[in-house]
């Protein structure tokens, strides 16, 4: 358990999987992290992100040894993401923990591929998303098959339905209700935050005429996923959403 981490109460919204315990310090926000409480903390080991700036990291060097991780790649994306927990493995020696975690989410791969193929879904096309209004205009950010969730999904044998191309890091792009036209029969999953955010998707859809005219809408084939499943994290936040896309398609 780190003894400092950036943005306690967004955690602690969005990611229930690896809950944090004990007293943790709050040490700013993600981007722009405090130097000051970091250095109070005296860590042995400071651990960012590339997201933060190269001045940010610099003052970080100042107080501990600093291990920056790459946020994501787009080309890679779960191949980053078990590179990441080796990297912090090994920089915390914490090797052993470290295996089983990867080894309990290939598990986690191989049972819901199983319950996908079981299902007859094998190959189902699936569309997963975000929204947010701004302004009173929603934006649909849609995950496509090169973000960390669209190539879980793949893996369990739900190949993305977008064919839009997302940003090199995250695999996110940006579409809005008439872009949905495009996707045809499928199945169509997305998550939101009740502790943050009224639903996107509830609030600015319902009763509109082109997402009521979606077939995937008129299956009935719309999922939103639980609260709390981080779609940025690590192979404990990918189990549980593994095992909420299986209950999804297959409920």
């Amino acid at each position: 358990m780190p003894v400092g981490v950036a943005d306690v109460e967004g955690y602690g919204n969005w990611v229930q999987s690896a809950p944090l315990t004990g007293d943790v310090t709050d040490v700013g926000v993600r981007g722009e992290p405090s130097v000051e409480s970091i250095a109070a903390l005296d860590p042995d080991l400071v651990v960012g992100t590339t997201d933060l700036p190269d001045s940010a990291i610099a003052q970080l060097e100042t107080i501990a040894p600093v291990l920056i991780v790459r946020s994501a790649d787009a080309s890679d994306p779960i191949g980053q993401m078990r590179t990441n927990v080796d990297l912090v493995a090994q920089a915390t020696g914490t090797q052993d923990a470290a295996t089983a975690v990867l080894a309990d989410f290939d598990a986690a791969l191989t049972a819901g591929a199983d319950a996908i193929a079981a299902a007859g879904l094998a190959g189902r096309p699936m569309a997963f998303s975000d929204a947010y209004i701004v302004d009173g205009r929603l934006t649909i950010r849609p995950f496509t098959g090169d973000s960390l969730a669209g190539a879980v999904a793949a893996e369990i044998g739900l190949p993305s339905a977008w064919t839009i191309e997302g940003d090199p890091d995250y695999g996110l792009a940006s579409t809005d209700v008439e872009g949905l036209t495009a996707l045809g029969d499928v199945e169509y999953l997305y998550y939101d935050n009740a502790a943050v955010t009224p639903d996107p998707i509830s609030e600015a859809l319902t009763g509109n005429a082109v997402w009521e005219s979606l077939p995937f809408v008129q299956a009935g084939n719309v999922t939103r996923l639980p609260d709390g499943i981080w779609m940025f994290g690590g192979p404990v936040s990918m189990q549980a959403y593994v095992d909420a896309v299986v209950a999804a398609v297959t409920g």
